[in-house]
């Protein structure tokens, strides 16, 4: 199904900031064309007689948005931005008014009364007040909250905290108590060249440089000894304790264990230990065992088995007919 509009898909800006700038007329303070968009600033005391002009005569029938912008630097320091839509020519203008603390900017509500809404709005957040406004109250923030929070001109941190009291049973406020105070960091890498000094390194004292190695003569407890191998010559040089110097101390068989050599015999060879203990008798050996009888052999049960091979074979004679009869 085809839906047809009179609206056009799309609409220039041609000619669009002259039009309108001539009709405003002395209400007018600048336009530009910023981004694709017109931008209309106007008198603060003529803003509700601007846009009814655009609303009546130039078809931009709805009000989209009220935003609050904050230039701290400048004297009147809020600009209240107005976001129109023309439906019929599918065409947007933002129309600026500028402000400070203390100084209400007219109320559109009587043009528009979607308009409450975005003025609370921005009172809330910026602290702008509206002149005429019947309903002027924080739309965001808590009932007892001070301060504007897109001012920034209070801590980041908040002066008091709200919590759900069980023993009370309501909502309280207590101070806020931080453990360690905000910090600011910029990201800035200190290996990079970071001509401050970094949060936190303040309270450390710089160290002293270190001294520079001076070279000493090294310690060697005494002339340079040869290398020469350790001997036992006394008990103390031993180490190993009384009762095992006093098992050394026992005289040794003539013969010791095997690995040395004696006269007659070889290198290597085994030289038997002499004790005065009766060796153990060798065993008896072991008997042999009888050979066993040769297993006779099984014949198979059939006449061919035991049969010789040239033993000739039987035939069995052919009936002939009437034998037996």
């Amino acid at each position: 199904m085809t839906v047809l509009h009179s609206a056009p898909r799309w609409s220039s800006n041609e000619g669009v900031k002259d039009a309108l700038a001539a009709s405003l007329g002395a209400m007018l303070v600048k336009a530009d064309e910023e981004h694709g968009e017109i931008l209309l600033t106007v008198a603060r005391d003529s803003v509700a007689d601007a846009l009814r002009l655009l609303r009546d005569e130039h078809e931009y029938q709805q009000l989209m948005d009220i935003a609050g912008v904050d230039y701290p630097s400048r004297a009147e320091r809020f600009d209240v931005c107005y976001c129109l839509l023309s439906v019929t020519r599918n065409h947007r203008v933002i129309v600026k008014v500028s402000t400070d603390e203390a100084t209400p900017v007219p109320t559109v509500t009587t043009l528009w009364p979607n308009a409450g809404w975005y003025e609370r709005e921005v009172y809330d957040m910026f602290g702008v007040l509206f002149a005429g406004n019947s309903d002027l109250r924080r739309i965001l923030t808590d009932y007892g909250f001070q301060g504007h929070p897109f001012r920034k001109d209070f801590p980041l941190t908040g002066y008091v905290e709200l919590r759900y009291s069980e023993e009370d049973k309501r909502v309280v406020y207590e101070p806020v108590q931080l453990a360690q105070d905000l910090r600011q960091f910029d990201f800035m890498s200190p290996w990079e060249g970071a001509d401050y000094v970094l949060p936190g390194d303040e309270k450390a004292a710089t160290p002293p440089p270190a001294p520079a190695p001076v070279a000493t003569k090294p310690d060697t407890k005494g002339d340079a000894k040869a290398d020469v191998p350790k001997t036992t010559d006394s008990k103390a040089d031993t180490g190993a304790g009384e009762k095992a110097n006093a098992e050394a101390a026992k005289p040794v068989s003539d013969s010791t264990a095997t690995g040395g050599t004696v006269a007659g015999q070889g290198q290597g060879e085994p030289v038997p230990v002499k004790t005065d203990a009766d060796a153990p008798d060798a065993p008896e050996p072991t008997e042999a065992r009888p050979a066993k009888k040769p297993r006779a052999k099984k014949t198979a049960d059939t006449d061919g088995a035991t049969e010789p091979a040239d033993k000739p074979k039987r035939t069995r004679a052919k009936k002939t007919d009437g034998e037996g009869a």
